[in-house]
């Protein structure tokens, strides 16, 4: 059965003029913001042993905020440091994609019991397709779990792009309902996976929760994505 035509992909072709020159615009002003310094991998903690993998794009990265204690990984660890001994490892890149990530990791020889994943930003942006998406995500789970031994892989949901204050309408629109359609394709393969959770990140309209350049989170969205993602790690693992 063919899949249903979103009414945003008809407006595509006339909205066309009119998106490329706001993609363009956004492009040019947007505020270009480095990944954070600090370390990549570590060990903190007392407890059960516990090998942590964050991969995935600048979010994962933790661009946004200042340092990688401040950013996703820093926020995690501090969540989980007091229940475990986490060995944990960062794997993620600006401007990412989920093709990207399994690359990335092709070379890593490590075996890890969680995974945390960060993903579909670029691949919205690059005009990779549902299907594809569906595809490439089937590839990184298999990557993580008979590469690299995960046990437990915890999937965060396509943002909603349409909430990033860079973007302005009807390009916002567009690329959110775009990433809804990515988003839905994730939980199809999570639903494969008997070891994989989706988590559909759930931030409350706080501007304060964005980092500057309006795309990224700042490190109080970090805190709270944190808090979200232990949860199921403390429950399950």
């Amino acid at each position: 059965m063919a899949a249903l035509v979103g009414v945003d992909q008809i407006a595509r072709l006339p909205l066309l003029p009119l998106l490329v020159a706001q993609a363009l615009l956004v492009r040019r002003r947007a505020l270009r913001l480095p990944e954070p310094s600090g370390p990549r991998q570590g060990r903190h903690g007392k407890g059960p042993r516990l090998r942590l993998l964050i991969a995935g794009d600048s979010s994962a990265a933790g661009v946004g905020a200042g340092t990688q204690d401040q950013a996703l990984s820093g926020q995690l660890i501090r969540q989980l440091e007091s229940h475990f001994s986490v060995e944990w490892r960062l794997i993620a890149t600006t401007g990412h994609t989920t093709r990207d990530t399994i690359e990335a990791l092709r070379d890593v020889t490590d075996a890890f019991d969680v995974a945390v994943t960060a993903l579909g930003v670029n691949d919205v942006t690059r005009g990779v397709t549902a299907r594809q998406f569906q595809q490439h995500q089937s590839n990184l789970f298999d990557c993580l779990t008979r590469n690299l031994s995960v046990r437990r892989i915890i999937a965060t949901g396509v943002p909603q792009m349409e909430r990033f204050p860079a973007l302005p309408q009807p390009l916002a629109w567009v690329l959110g309902r775009q990433a809804a359609r990515l988003d839905s394709g994730l939980q199809q393969v999570v639903s494969r996976y008997p070891q994989a959770r989706h988590l559909a990140l759930t931030l409350p309209d706080d501007p304060a929760l964005a980092a500057p350049d309006g795309y990224h989170p700042g490190p109080k969205a970090y805190a709270l994505w944190a808090q979200q993602l232990a949860r199921p790690i403390l429950d399950q693992t």
